[in-house]
């Protein structure tokens, strides 16, 4: 009798840590220009604290990598940055988000590794399809203005902006954000994206845009996304950089799409 009731609760543990580890997930984040890793810390530690794995690598040329010279970097060098990143840590069945010029990376990993991948979550991000760039989506009015700002960089780099302009109001939030921008390399928006596989590469796509305020460059990927039956479409009402103003909403809402 003892022995078939501790067999029963071995059995129960074992299905008890099997629902556990389907229901804890791997998260890369890739974070979006002139950021760096650094943009996810208040994000991952919610994500870890409820046991998930969280991987926030810096791509090249930004953040703590920004001694790296802009010359020899360009989009391929940061989607090869991800796949590297997915191949060497043997990762699988990896929720992989994109935030803002990253939607461009995240889209080029998929076309190479979706084996790797169990769904794409884009946030606020710019879409890119194959021969675009992430500077030829733009408006042609912010396009001359990204090119005129390389100018005084020798076209290597882009000028970073403000916090404020990314929707962080909070007045200490915004002075931690500055003090970590960095220059973007120019070839990272200049250079087409090269797809082999139709957009996505067969996974499930997810959309979530930050409405208030919402960048008016990018309220046409918000648009196309919420009309297309390819796309499951959310919103956060906060600005453009959810992970430094919203991150425990943001996190929580990471959570409900993994699932």
């Amino acid at each position: 009798m003892q022995s078939k009731l501790v067999k029963l609760i071995i059995v129960f543990l074992l299905v008890q840590v099997s629902l556990m580890a389907q229901s804890h997930k791997v998260y890369v984040l890739v974070h979006g220009a002139w950021h760096g890793g650094w943009c996810w810390q208040r994000v991952s530690e919610k994500l870890r604290a409820d046991g998930n794995i969280v991987y926030t690598p810096t791509l090249s040329g930004l953040g703590e990598h920004n001694n790296q010279p802009h010359d020899s970097i360009n989009l391929d060098t940061h989607i090869t940055d991800i796949v590297n990143l997915l191949n060497m840590e043997d990762l699988h069945d990896v929720v992989l988000v994109g935030h803002s010029y990253a939607g461009v990376v995240i889209t080029g990993v998929a076309d190479r590794i979706p084996e790797r991948i169990s769904k794409l979550i884009y946030l606020d991000a710019v879409l890119a399809e194959n021969g675009q760039s992430a500077l030829s989506v733009q408006p042609p009015a912010v396009q001359a203005d990204f090119k005129k700002g390389a100018v005084p960089y020798g076209m290597r780099s882009l000028p970073t902006l403000s916090a404020g302009f990314f929707g962080v109001s909070n007045p200490k939030d915004e002075q931690w954000v500055n003090e970590r921008l960095t220059l973007q390399p120019y070839h990272t928006f200049a250079q087409p994206l090269v797809l082999k596989h139709p957009y996505g590469n067969h996974l499930p796509l997810i959309y979530i845009a930050c409405t208030q305020p919402q960048l008016p460059s990018l309220r046409q990927f918000a648009d196309r996304t919420r009309q297309s039956s390819q796309w499951k479409y959310y919103e956060m009402k906060t600005g453009h950089d959810a992970m430094i103003t919203q991150p425990v909403e943001l996190a929580n809402l990471l959570v409900s799409l993994s699932r």
